[in-house]
């Protein structure tokens, strides 16, 4: 519900979906994976922290090598409604993760699993990383990139 939306007083009536939560079918990419990970990476977090800027959560600021930024600013509206599919597909495309295997991570796997629910409602399956960014920057041997 939007903030602005009238308030319902009273029950209203709703239509039965037909939904059925099934847990662990979410594709995982295992942390020791996404090095190798052959796909597009995506990295929901913010441009500024994705470029290595800014950092205000971890002790390391940047990127995994090699992932692609689609914020998840990219995704919603001012209001915080997810864009219209046109302009999903759009902010997808221009990324090129309309393609083949995609996998998200964010900085804890938060905004990375709205990445993966909204690329799921186009038809896109991802994979989740949920380790994400504060995992990947636990250990020190691993590569960090910076910039765009």
């Amino acid at each position: 519900m939007r903030a602005d939306a009238p308030a319902v007083v009273g029950e209203s009536p709703v239509e039965p979906g037909d939904f059925v939560a099934r847990p662990g079918r979410l594709p995982v990419l295992a942390q020791d994976d996404v090095g190798s990970f052959a796909g597009v990476l995506l990295d929901a977090r913010t441009p500024e922290r994705f470029r290595g800027e800014t950092e205000p959560v971890d002790p390391v600021a940047g990127h995994v090598p090699g992932a692609r930024n689609l914020p998840t600013s990219a995704l919603v509206r001012e209001d915080g409604t997810v864009r219209p599919a046109a302009e999903l597909r759009a902010a997808v495309g221009a990324v090129g993760a309309d393609d083949g295997p995609v996998a998200a991570y964010c900085g804890s796997g938060v905004t990375a699993a709205h990445t993966a629910l909204v690329l799921a409602s186009l038809g896109i399956e991802v994979a989740l990383q949920p380790e994400s960014w504060s995992g990947w920057v636990a250990d020190p041997a691993r590569p960090v990139a910076t910039g765009d």
